[in-house]
């Protein structure tokens, strides 16, 4: 399954989320979702702890000025990577 996060971490139950996405999963953060994947935060560590397929939306880390401020555990992608991700994973869920 494919997991997509697109509001801060601080505005969703993220810590339920990272438990719900298993091996198998992927999780992408986009949108304000991003705010996750920065190097040293809570929810970073968070993370890492629980996911192993973490994805930002290279774009969307651009628009808000956070490029080179996040965890290099984290692969960059865009929107090509994205759909490649959706025809990976034939089940969605959003956040």
């Amino acid at each position: 399954m494919l997991f997509t996060l697109g509001r801060s971490p601080q505005h969703c139950d993220f810590p339920l989320l990272v438990k719900l996405v298993t091996q198998d999963d992927a999780l992408l953060l986009m949108q304000d979702g991003v705010l996750a994947s920065l190097e040293g935060s809570e929810a970073c560590e968070l993370l890492f702890q629980h996911v192993q397929s973490v994805y930002v939306l290279s774009e969307d880390l651009a628009a808000r000025g956070l490029v080179g401020q996040i965890s290099h555990n984290i692969t960059l992608i865009d929107y090509t990577g994205f759909v490649a991700l959706t025809e990976k994973h034939a089940q969605q869920t959003a956040w």
